[in-house]
């Protein structure tokens, strides 16, 4: 779980060391539930701009922590409810103890654990992403850049989904960005950006007043971000995660269920959330 809020994949990777097959199993389902590296500036940018406004010195930077730490915690809490779940459902059995030998003290070799690090963890990791990357860079470039109708194939396929993402507290815009943001989740923010301002090329904003001001004009607001924050918090994981699932399990079926926990649980939430705030209003 701990590796997990630094990468996903490296999380599932790190699973190897828990003996019992059934709990190991459990540990890769779940590990997605806790937020990576990836959606933490999404997260942030959310939060300064929604929650906290831009300003706010260190009482608001403080702040701004403290909600951040309370994302993390609803993800560990998801991720202990999921396991506790699939431990009395999916996956019955008796739960097992956990024994950790330790090997017999060695003297470190340095230059052997660079190279044995760079080559099995690094290369290993990198490899997987550029699989994806590379081929989901182009899909995004054809989606903002071929023309259909009076806009791009990104803001026809954004509109057959729009329904999907007002029931969400969300649009379409979003929820398609989500969707080509699988390769990575740190270009969700940028395909938005590039949705909105129809640019045809990923874009970034660091004036946060204009990013603020922008999202506003399409008609985001509390609800929109904290629904976003949800489901940036639960959904499916990155592409590299769910090959190194794939990997880890050896079954197809299983890499779905890793996929379908988190988004169901989050597209739920946001569904309650939008729901909440439309009765509240």
């Amino acid at each position: 779980m701990a590796m997990g809020i630094g990468c996903n994949a490296a999380g599932v990777t790190g699973c190897r060391i828990i003996d019992s097959p059934r709990e190991r199993l459990i540990a890769i389902l779940t590990n997605s539930l806790v937020p990576c590296n990836g959606r933490f500036p999404t997260l942030i940018m959310l939060i300064t701009l929604f929650f906290m406004g831009f300003g706010g010195g260190a009482a608001g930077s403080i702040a701004t922590a403290l909600i951040l730490t309370g994302f993390i915690v609803a993800g560990i809490l998801a991720t202990l409810g999921a396991s506790w779940l699939l431990s009395r459902t999916l996956l019955k059995g008796v739960p097992s103890s956990f024994t950790l030998e330790l090997p017999p003290y060695r003297r470190p070799q340095v230059g052997k654990v660079i190279v044995r690090s760079i080559c099995d963890r690094t290369l290993f990791v990198l490899a997987r992403a550029v699989a994806v990357a590379a081929p989901a860079g182009l899909v995004i470039w054809l989606m903002a850049n071929v023309p259909v109708g009076g806009g791009s194939l990104l803001t026809a396929c954004a509109s057959v989904l729009d329904p999907a993402g007002r029931l969400m507290g969300l649009d379409g815009i979003i929820l398609m960005a989500f969707i080509l943001g699988f390769p990575a989740n740190e270009i969700v923010v940028p395909i938005i950006l590039m949705a909105y301002l129809q640019t045809g090329v990923l874009v970034e904003m660091e004036d946060q007043a204009a990013l603020f001001n922008l999202l506003a004009a399409h008609g985001w607001t509390v609800k929109t971000a904290l629904s976003m924050a949800i489901f940036c918090l639960f959904h499916w994981p990155c592409s590299t995660t769910c090959l190194t699932i794939k990997k880890e399990t050896g079954s197809l079926k299983w890499t779905a269920v890793a996929v379908a926990i988190p988004t169901v649980l989050g597209a739920a939430l946001c569904v309650i959330n939008n729901w909440v705030w439309s009765v509240l209003l």
